[in-house]
């Protein structure tokens, strides 16, 4: 089979459900791509109007702030990949129904609203089930590797999939970019009721605590480590400017100066190719102090709203995506392996759903006040003062001791083998040998909200 060759150079690829996994992770954000662009272009389209696409967007991350929780519970309880099933499925009817009333007729503003909160109720059920999967699926050895190869299949799909839906919207318009979004992220239901396998046991449902006792041992969890909540709540600032300054007042630059939907859809792009290279990275680099290059990567997220408020060149704004992105993605990359070495297995989801609430919780805001703020002063001083929050809020994460003193090979003792039982297909088996290099997960990256900001917004 066309999976034996690579799968000894990687032998992560020798687990049947990894490689279906992968199959999803390039399909669904391949379709998210077209979302990305055509939401945008969609609200700016039918109104003109920068304060109604911040409603929408906002509509979009709003959910977050509840289901988030609920999904972290319910990916703890039972199989993640049936909670991700149900968020594909949210995403579809919400973003197949806003493609056909684009495509048939004029959609009022509490129509797109609320489909974009049916969607934003399925990317808030999606990132801590997500998060939860993996480490399921793959021995602790194989997470790194595992990790950085499933985000090199889905930044493929989405920078493939973000090119051609500035094609798209600019050809035939944003509403079949909606519609085909749709379709393509219908594909991925089956997909995942096709994973099965576990590598961690299951926990006996029977004989749960109600869903508030849950809650609570997450948070004593969560709040328990220093590094975790102090990030947390840098990226809950940086996002809330960065949703503001870039993904709301981006596809208007790109509008007014740049050349339109095209233009935005070439600075996705672009972005996603640099997450395509991180991962390549992030296969071979390991930053020293973890934490330290999360903070500071964190920090250069301002970047991308200078450029913007700059009104660079379409090249040079494109570089700039570029290279955050890959910046980004290195970052991403081993904050799932932080999560999933440093959080106790059976905590994960939880933990990880606090981790989404916390970082994203602030983003409707910046949504809100993006349009608003850029009619009273103008798009590009809120741009500037977008960047000035994320610089500052960078700087005060600086300050706690396990941003500094976190090393990337304290946890090598922690990253034993649970076990080689990982389902393998034929007789092709993962080598002892690989399955002892513990010392190779000590590794740190992103937030939550970074993801979705990148991935699915």
């Amino acid at each position: 089979m066309l999976w034996r060759a690579p799968a000894r150079r990687y032998p992560v690829l020798a687990i049947r459900d990894f490689r279906i996994l992968l199959a999803d992770r390039l399909l669904a954000p391949f379709s998210a791509g077209f979302s990305m662009v055509g939401v945008s272009f969609a609200v700016l389209n039918l109104t003109g109007s920068t304060a109604d696409l911040s409603y929408v967007l906002a509509a979009q991350i709003a959910p977050m702030l509840v289901f988030s929780l609920i999904s972290g519970v319910f990916a703890d309880r039972f199989k993640p990949q049936w909670v991700i099933a149900a968020a594909n499925a949210c995403i579809v009817l919400g973003e197949g129904t806003f493609g056909v009333l684009v495509l048939t007729g004029h959609p009022a503003l509490w129509a797109m609203i609320g489909l974009e909160t049916l969607s934003g109720i399925g990317i808030a059920l999606f990132y801590p089930a997500s998060q939860a999967l993996l480490p399921q699926l793959v021995p602790d050895a194989l997470l790194q590797e595992a990790s950085s190869i499933s985000r090199l299949a889905m930044n493929t799909g989405q920078m493939t999939g973000a090119a051609v839906a500035g094609l798209v919207v600019a050809a035939a318009g944003p509403g079949w970019a909606l519609t085909l979004c749709a379709i393509g992220m219908t594909g991925t239901i089956p997909l995942m009721f096709q994973v099965k396998g576990n590598v961690r046991p299951v926990r006996d449902v029977a004989h749960q605590p109600n869903m508030i006792s849950e809650l609570r041992e997450g948070w004593t969890e969560f709040r328990s480590h220093t590094w975790l909540w102090a990030t947390v709540i840098q990226f809950c600032l940086v996002m809330m400017a960065f949703n503001g300054g870039t993904m709301v007042l981006g596809p208007v630059v790109a509008r007014t100066h740049l050349g339109g939907p095209a233009a935005w859809g070439a600075i996705t792009a672009a972005d996603a190719f640099g997450l395509i290279v991180g991962g390549l990275i992030s296969l071979r680099y390991t930053p020293r102090r973890p934490m330290l290059f999360v903070v500071l990567t964190g920090g250069t997220m301002a970047i991308p709203p200078l450029a913007l408020a700059l009104v660079l060149p379409l090249p040079a704004i494109c570089f700039v995506a570029f290279s955050i992105g890959a910046l980004a993605e290195v970052m991403m990359v081993q904050w799932t392996v932080q999560m999933a070495t440093r959080i106790p297995a059976d905590k994960l989801a939880r933990v990880s759903s606090y981790d989404a609430l916390g970082s994203m919780a602030a983003m409707p805001i910046g949504a809100l006040a993006a349009g608003p703020l850029a009619a009273g002063i103008g798009v590009s001083a809120t741009q500037f003062a977008s960047a000035a929050v994320i610089v500052v809020a960078s700087a005060f994460t600086l300050i706690p001791r396990d941003i500094w003193t976190i090393r990337n090979d304290d946890i090598a003792g922690r990253a034993a083998v649970t076990g080689s039982d990982a389902a393998v297909d034929g007789d092709l088996a993962v080598p002892d040998a690989v399955l002892g290099t513990g010392a190779a997960l000590g590794r740190t990256g992103v937030i939550a909200s970074a993801q979705a900001g990148a991935d699915l917004c």
